[in-house]
């Protein structure tokens, strides 16, 4: 069974498929350059989310493979 902790890892994943993909979709149709900001920072975002929990599951998964202590995270520096 998968915890809690990486199953909403992977609905974040999910989450920034999705924002990504409504970026693409609404810098396809946008009429002005207000849009083209908002569609840019989604793209940002969605990047940014993904690689984040893509790292926490990375973390996850090292930490299950070597039963050890929480080890550093990559990202934050942190357990």
């Amino acid at each position: 069974m998968e915890r809690k902790c990486n199953r909403n890892l992977r609905k974040a994943l999910i989450l920034a498929e999705e924002i990504l993909k409504l970026a693409d979709e609404g810098d396809l149709v946008r009429r002005d350059v207000g849009c083209g900001v908002l569609y840019g920072t989604m793209r940002d975002s969605g990047y940014k989310i993904r690689t984040l929990a893509q790292a926490e599951l990375k973390v996850h998964q090292a930490r299950k493979s070597t039963k050890q202590q929480p080890s550093t995270n990559p990202v934050f520096g942190h357990a």
